[in-house]
């Protein structure tokens, strides 16, 4: 145990310098938000993959590898279409405009593209954006929590809170900068925990034994692609809800920030080979934790759950401790942190930045100084991560039986359904505009809930609804209700209006 709380105490300390070293560099609000726009490739790949994963990979992955199998990997298909579409597709052309337009936040961008004579895209942003990545971050608190338990036995509670102090602590003072910092390491460190660890799993397996055929005896579809009695329509709506995933890292701001903070459209080439292979490698690797941690840690007529827990979310943790010397425990127990704290760090900054930048300062008190915004966005910071550390704690008390994957994935599809489609459209159609994208992000921001708990409940269909999740179509449907109310508007605008509204 001492060795756990001495790497652990190694780990914050470099949190911690990261933290002390970045707010010396903060002079500007361009520094606190993207890193005054100056960051190489290395330190946006890693942060953008770090931020994108989250608790969800570590403790979610792995534990649906683990309850469903191969048909898991849907998942990583997903998320390496998703990733690839935005590095190789999207960064150059948002870079390019975000640099043209001067912008330092998502909201900003979109109010220079459609050049807004009015305050309502800034204010239907900024409350989209703070509602969801409030629940976001509670859902990674929440998972700080479990991660403290499930490694060093501490109260959930202790932890969560813990892990909160922490990361509001290096977050209050080197802003952005400390952000992409603390995020390259943390990367780093989920990257060599993720690929060691089916490694070692492996091989402690027994070559006398047929990996494949004693999987197979634990639960006959475990190595089924399709799932749980083949392909049929109940496993298709599943396998597309998996791949619908990989949507969110089509234009979620806390992500595409990052290639508003990279120095240039060159180092974007670089970077998305970085954040290719990131991809590749962790989320792979997480299905196969939680394929190897089955095999290794249950037996046939056991409850999977029983063993593992709720979703099987903490598969990760007992395979280290079954399969890892304890000198390396203490580096798992920082890979699960790093996921969560990455993400918490990174949500609060774009938060932080959409409520003080554009809403406080732009709509209210645009004469502000550097010096006092900066003070406000702080203040900000801290109180949406106790507004978040709140939920966490009320959603513990209120539903004990929640799942980390589940969680995590309602305020991740929240962020991605007001925000991806209105993005693309802005990037890849001139003919969008103003009142289509407000259309389109309160059609997405809308349809999450209505999917979500509405039409679940449904007889009959709210099983596949069930299935194909939240996320999928609340973006088709924001991105349909964008393109009619632009068309539609298109067609009444005067020609003079119209050509002057298309800016790119």
């Amino acid at each position: 145990m001492i060795i756990k709380y001495i790497t652990l105490f190694l780990y914050f300390s470099i949190l911690f310098l990261i933290g002390y070293f970045a707010s010396r560099t903060i002079k500007t609000t361009k520094d606190y938000y993207v890193g005054g726009k100056k960051l190489g490739y290395w330190v946006v790949a890693f942060s953008a993959r770090a931020t994108g994963e989250s608790a969800w990979l570590l403790l979610g992955l792995t534990g649906l590898g683990a309850m469903v199998g191969v048909s898991a990997f849907w998942v990583v298909l997903g998320e390496i279409i998703g990733v690839s579409i935005a590095w190789f597709f999207m960064a150059e052309k948002f870079k390019q405009l975000t640099d043209k337009y001067n912008s330092i936040t998502i909201p900003d961008y979109l109010v220079s593209r459609f050049k807004s004579k009015t305050n309502t895209l800034r204010i239907v942003a900024a409350t989209a954006l703070s509602l969801f990545v409030v629940i976001y971050v509670s859902a990674q608190i929440d998972a700080t929590g479990t991660a403290f338990e499930s490694f060093l036995g501490w109260n959930y509670f202790t932890g969560a809170i813990v892990g909160f102090l922490i990361v509001l602590a290096y977050i209050f003072s080197g802003g952005f900068v400390a952000v992409a910092w603390s995020d390259l390491f943390q990367g780093l460190v989920m990257l060599f925990g993720l690929v060691l660890l089916p490694i070692v799993a492996y091989f402690s397996i027994s070559s006398d034994v047929s990996l494949s055929s004693e999987l197979t005896k634990l639960d006959p579809s475990f190595l089924n692609i399709w799932g749980d009695g083949g392909f049929n329509m109940i496993n298709l709506f599943t396998i597309l809800g998996f791949l619908f995933i990989g949507l969110g890292f089509m234009g979620s701001p806390q992500l595409f920030v990052r290639f508003m903070s990279i120095k240039s459209t060159s180092e974007i080439k670089k970077g998305r080979w970085v954040a290719f292979v990131f991809t590749l490698l962790t989320d792979s690797c997480a299905v196969l934790i939680g394929v190897f941690g089955r095999y290794l840690l249950t037996s046939i007529d056991a409850d999977p759950e029983v063993i593992l827990g709720n979703g099987a979310q903490n598969v990760l943790p007992l395979l280290v401790e079954r399969v890892m010397p304890l000198t390396l425990v203490g580096i798992y127990i920082a890979a699960v942190l790093s996921a969560i704290m990455s993400t918490i760090d990174s949500l609060l900054v774009v938060a932080s930045s959409a409520i003080s930048r554009d809403f406080y300062q732009q709509i209210f008190k645009p004469n502000k100084t550097e010096k006092e915004l900066a003070r406000t966005s702080r203040f900000i910071t801290l109180l949406l991560a106790v507004f978040a550390l709140i939920i966490a704690m009320i959603v513990a008390l209120a539903v004990p039986g929640r799942t980390i994957f589940w969680f995590v994935i309602f305020g991740w599809s929240g962020i991605a359904a007001t925000f991806c489609p209105t993005i693309i459209l802005s990037l890849f159609w001139d003919k969008f505009n103003e009142k289509g994208a407000i259309a389109s992000m309160i059609t997405g921001f809308l349809s999450i809930p209505l999917f979500k708990f509405g039409l679940t409940s449904l007889p009959s269909i709210g099983i596949y609804f069930e299935k194909l999740g939240e996320l999928g179509p609340s973006f088709l449907l924001a991105i349909i209700v964008g393109m009619l109310v632009s068309a539609i508007l298109t067609k009444q605008m005067p020609k003079s209006e119209l050509n002057s509204s298309n800016t790119d």
